[in-house]
């Protein structure tokens, strides 16, 4: 017998408020059946291209719901509202009656990560490489002079597949065989029918700029998903197995937003186009994971975009370290100690400050009770204490901004 696919029909009245930025516990996305309904978030983004104003037909709280963490916005019924409430368990139900629909949202979300990220980018770094014909030999030039000889070597390797008359294509086979007897490379051109690879530490596995066809499954190890910007490499995320990474390539055929490397020796799953569009038919889990996936990172880029607003240097290295708690699913609660996977540098990268700039808000950091580095990686003894001083610099930052308003 069919499983039945039972929605639930809520009413909300005009002016009230359905979800709140913040709460947490999202488990519920909403589609309207009638009425209209307004979106705010703490940080606008006014050129993300989608109207705050829903009509019937649209939907909101899929990212929230899907990706199990807080909502990233508040919705307040701008009439009296008639909502199809879907629960986050019954999602792989309706996605299975319609997975074209499914896909759209895959794509919308895909879209949608891309732009945030360049937003991001921009915010924090004030600059950004989007559609600079040169980005992989700029990678492999940053790279080289910090003697990463392996992602050097595959960065400048795929600049020259991919422009042989480039302009730098000269330099670049120049560059290759001066530093080819120093450099490891796991695949420069992985053979399309191996789905199973194996990346030594450190090896790349593909590089900012780099067209590509495939998305990853991580089965074993670490593996860190970087991006240069200016003369620095930012950290945008250490993946475990089970995650899928590389997907947005793979969907909308843009080349990479950000290079992947072995943190760790790491296996790999690789799933070309062909192999993705008969997992869809065949296997719609995976289309529940992508969205899931998916929203996490569109949640996560939220996060981080409301983090680079907080005019405090240190308060920003509090609050980096609490969406890391929230983004990790770590319980705060008194008492709880915690060990996070990297260390000051590759906190100091999250939020956009270099070494020079950001050695004294460490030392500012340290000094809170509890906070020290074990084996070069931050370590809390309380994480209440964590979610203590962000929500503090929250406040005052809320505060300093409404006394600079009026």
């Amino acid at each position: 017998m069919e499983n039945p696919l039972q929605l639930t029909l809520v009413s909300f009245k005009k002016d009230a408020y359905i979800i709140v930025e913040g709460k947490a516990n999202a488990e519920h996305f909403f589609i309207i059946r009638s009425g209209k309904v307004r979106l705010s978030k703490e940080v606008e983004i006014v050129e993300e291209g989608e109207s705050n104003l829903l009509e019937p037909g649209d939907f909101f709280g899929v990212v929230s719901t899907m990706s199990a963490h807080s909502h990233i916005e508040t919705a307040q019924a701008v009439s009296d509202v008639t909502l199809i409430q879907v629960h986050r368990e019954q999602y792989g139900l309706l996605i299975e009656r319609n997975t074209p629909v499914a896909m759209k949202i895959i794509q919308g979300f895909s879209k949608r990560v891309r732009y945030l990220d360049e937003a991001l980018t921009k915010l924090t770094f004030k600059n950004t490489s989007e559609g600079d014909p040169d980005i992989l030999f700029k990678v492999a030039e940053y790279y080289v002079r910090q003697s990463k000889y392996n992602q050097a070597f595959f960065a400048y390797y795929h600049y020259v597949k991919a422009n042989p008359r480039g302009t730098h294509a000269a330099a670049a086979k120049e560059r290759l065989a001066k530093i080819q007897p120093y450099a490891k490379t796991a695949y420069l051109d992985p053979p399309k029918d191996e789905f199973t690879r194996t990346y030594p530490k450190d090896t790349m596995i593909f590089a900012e700029g780099q067209t590509g066809d495939e998305l990853y499954i991580l089965q074993r190890g670490q593996v860190k998903i970087s991006k240069i910007v200016g003369d620095k490499e930012v950290l945008l995320a250490i993946l475990k197995p089970g995650d899928i990474f590389g997907e947005m390539a793979l969907i909308d055929s843009k080349p990479r937003s950000a290079s992947a490397d072995a943190y760790e020796d790491a296996v790999l799953l690789a799933v070309n186009r062909v192999n993705f569009e008969r997992m869809v038919t065949a296997q719609p889990q995976i289309i529940t994971r992508l969205t899931t996936l998916l929203a996490e990172r569109i949640w996560f880029i939220y996060k981080q975009l409301a983090n680079a607003t907080l005019e405090n240097p240190v308060g920003r290295l509090y609050d980096a370290l609490l969406i890391q708690l929230e983004k990790n699913r770590v319980a705060v609660r008194p008492g709880l100690s915690h060990s996070f996977a990297f260390g000051p540098k590759d906190l100091l990268n999250m939020v956009g400050f270099s070494s020079a700039e950001g050695n004294g808000f460490i030392r500012e950091l340290l000094k809170t009770p509890g906070v020290r580095l074990i084996e070069e990686k931050i370590t809390v003894g309380d994480v209440s204490e964590i979610e203590k001083q962000a929500k503090y610099f929250r406040k005052m930052d809320r505060l300093a901004k409404s006394r600079t308003s009026r």
